[in-house]
């Protein structure tokens, strides 16, 4: 299998995640179903990696914003990944109700905290790739 190259990654688990049928569960409830995400909804895909030997200080820095984002009053669906053979490469997937509600969530003082961390653990800036969602209408979701 080959490897996708930098910025690609991050990409293409949208589109897996976009793509499959998704019934995602929490304690046994329904966290989100494709029809409850607007088709104007606002998508990220945003990728980290970790200073070498940081990783592990990035991975804890990082976990506590998945309760945290996924608390937002707009914040429709919140993912953390990390890459299996990349331990400190992180990846998020973020559908929010808008672009201000993203912007909302960027002000927000969990994510300002984190942001503020990441000159220390993170090698090089956050990559962000903006999205719409698409095929997302009441006829391609089931």
């Amino acid at each position: 299998m080959s490897r996708l190259g930098p910025g690609r990654t991050g990409i293409a688990l949208a589109a897996l995640l976009v793509a499959g049928a998704v019934s995602v569960t929490s304690q046994g409830r329904a966290v989100t179903r494709y029809a409850d995400i607007p088709a104007d909804a606002y998508a990220v895909v945003a990728e980290v990696r970790a200073k070498p030997g940081r990783e592990k200080e990035l991975r804890e820095a990082t976990l506590p914003l998945v309760e945290a984002v996924r608390r937002e009053p707009n914040n429709l669906l919140y993912f953390l990944h990390e890459d299996r053979e990349s331990p400190g490469h992180f990846v998020f997937y973020e559908i929010f109700a808008s672009r201000a509600d993203f912007d909302a969530h960027n002000a927000t003082p969990h994510v300002r905290a984190w942001f503020a961390r990441l000159p220390e653990l993170a090698a090089g800036d956050v990559q962000v790739v903006q999205m719409a969602v698409l095929g997302n209408t009441p006829a391609s979701v089931r």
